[in-house]
């Protein structure tokens, strides 16, 4: 699908849910010899994030593993809405949507995998990553240049905040002047 479409679609969304494996992560499963399950993440992702629910946007993750690292991930960024252990990702955005009032065209929905198709499909905007199943890719609205893991999210994020105009404003506290840059003219914005 075209990057026009894509921004078109991302426009009215009020909220946005990811999946973890395979988005969030690179999808490789990592277990220490104790069995405990370990994850990494990628700080541009996270940081994607807190600019997304910082402009206004309620933030999610429906994935269908139990992991206390994503606990603890999801409670290092804000989100509040996180379900774990989810056969049936349909039913369970259906059931946040509800109580905040809002339709499945509100929602959008980053998954990468054939489980994810019935969510992705029913969302007013999906997005999945280069190396998502070929069936995926092929009924969501964007595709990332970045990969799972590396800054897909991140990707995303921009995206619909540039679909809604609010990049400029979430990115403008990073480029206000500083003493330094005064002093520098190195620096300094253009303009």
């Amino acid at each position: 699908m075209s990057a026009t479409l894509a921004h078109r679609q991302a426009r009215q969304i009020k909220l946005m849910a990811f999946d973890v494996d395979g988005v969030l992560t690179d999808g490789t499963l990592y277990f220490t010899a104790q069995g405990d399950e370990m994850k990494a993440f990628n700080t541009l992702d996270g940081h994607g994030l807190k600019m997304l629910a910082n402009a206004g946007i309620v933030l999610a993750i429906i994935t269908g593993r139990h992991s206390r690292a994503v606990e603890l991930r999801a409670k290092n960024l804000g989100i509040e809405l996180l379900l774990q252990g989810i056969e049936d990702k349909h039913r369970a955005m259906q059931d946040l949507l509800q109580p905040l009032n809002l339709e499945f065209a509100d929602a959008g929905y980053m998954g990468d995998d054939v489980v994810d198709l019935p969510l992705l499909r029913a969302c007013g905007f999906s997005a999945s990553v280069p190396n998502g199943h070929a069936l995926v890719r092929s009924h969501v609205h964007y595709v990332t240049q970045a990969a799972a893991g590396g800054g897909a999210v991140r990707e995303i994020c921009e995206l619909i905040l540039a679909a809604q105009g609010k990049l400029e404003a979430a990115l403008a506290p990073y480029l206000a002047p500083t003493s330094a840059s005064m002093a520098n003219p190195a620096i300094r914005p253009s303009t």
